[in-house]
């Protein structure tokens, strides 16, 4: 996602594969969703991170952790594997109907393919430079990179790695989604548009803007109602027909938003911030949207993995010294990488 999340120091510690402890947060009372922070989960090592994603149906948690990527128990929290030499790794996307996990390797311009069960690494693929955003489609069963600096999305088929070809994109991309039905969905934050693509035939179909949005980063869809949910600076987001491209809604949100998610058995999108919250968002209906509350967590918590079984939020987050005279941030403090675990 954005760049100042993703490669925060780079004197990395051995994570190790030992189980980090978990400690209460402190108690935090419910609003009106239910939600609060309910775990403060330490992660051991001091590099950068981006991207969580949740197999809820695996019971994993895939945390992008600058050189490596660490797998959590979505249940005990305890960490139960790593995958090694993602060298700035942006995102995970499993394809559990091939037994195959993928991460997109920023710094190295490749993605690593690995075995599900074993957590081992199958091979890598080069893709254009820089790539972020990482879905499998399972219409195509293709799994599609977005390259920052490629400014365009690499296509690759899942069950052999091999590429099957590059989407230009006239733009910085960030996150996507797909419908499952042959259509994928793009932010381009250069723009301040979103991507209509074709997945089977590797086209652009349509380019919308998400106007009054600006520089959008996490996406979300309901796919049932076909709404796609963009959250972009200045407390905007954009709720957007994903049919038509017409934005419907422009729901308020916390500042500094990275990701998004949705919850289809609640109806609930939600936005996470640097600012330290969590937006929660309530689907009335399509085109009429109730913001139901700012959950704090922590700030430099933006990015986040929800868990479509326990319906759990995971946020990863740090502490950092004050910045030095031309620092845009300062150092991580050492030992204080976590995982914020939000839930009712």
């Amino acid at each position: 996602m954005r760049k100042h999340l993703t490669l925060l120091g780079l004197a990395a510690l051995s994570a190790g594969l030992f189980c980090a402890a978990v400690f209460s947060h402190a108690a935090a009372k419910p609003g009106a969703s239910g939600y609060h922070v309910i775990k403060t989960v330490p992660v051991p090592g001091d590099e950068g991170w981006d991207y969580v994603y949740v197999d809820s149906d695996a019971r994993r948690v895939y945390i992008s952790h600058g050189t490596h990527t660490v797998v959590m128990n979505a249940d005990t929290y305890a960490i139960e594997g790593d995958i090694p030499d993602t060298q700035g790794v942006h995102g995970i996307a499993v394809a559990s109907d091939l037994g195959r996990g993928f991460t997109s390797n920023g710094r190295a311009n490749t993605v690593t393919i690995f075995d599900l069960k074993t957590l081992k690494t199958i091979g890598t693929v080069k893709t254009d430079a820089n790539p972020d955003a990482i879905i499998y489609d399972p219409a195509t069963k293709r799994v599609f990179t977005f390259n920052g600096r490629g400014k365009n999305s690499t296509a690759i088929n899942a069950a052999d790695g091999s590429v099957v070809g590059t989407i230009p994109l006239g733009g910085k991309p960030e996150f996507a989604v797909a419908d499952g039905k042959g259509s994928v969905y793009v932010n381009n934050e250069d723009t301040s548009e979103l991507s209509h693509l074709d997945s089977q035939n590797l086209k652009e179909l349509h380019r919308w803007p998400l106007a009054p949005c600006k520089s959008p980063s996490g996406l979300a869809g309901d796919l049932k109602s076909r709404r796609l949910i963009a959250v972009c600076d200045d407390k905007v987001s954009s709720i957007v027909d994903a049919d038509s491209g017409k934005v419907v809604a422009n729901p308020t949100i916390c500042e500094g938003p990275d990701a998004a998610a949705f919850d289809p058995a609640s109806n609930y999108f939600f936005a996470s911030c640097g600012d330290g919250n969590l937006t929660v968002i309530h689907e009335d209906s399509p085109d009429k949207y109730t913001i139901v509350e700012n959950v704090p967590t922590k700030k430099t918590a933006r990015t986040m993995g929800l868990d479509l079984k326990t319906h759990t939020i995971f946020l990863p987050s740090a502490e950092f010294d004050p910045p030095a005279p031309g620092e845009r941030r300062g150092k991580m403090k050492p030992g204080s990488f976590a995982i914020i675990v939000v839930g009712k």
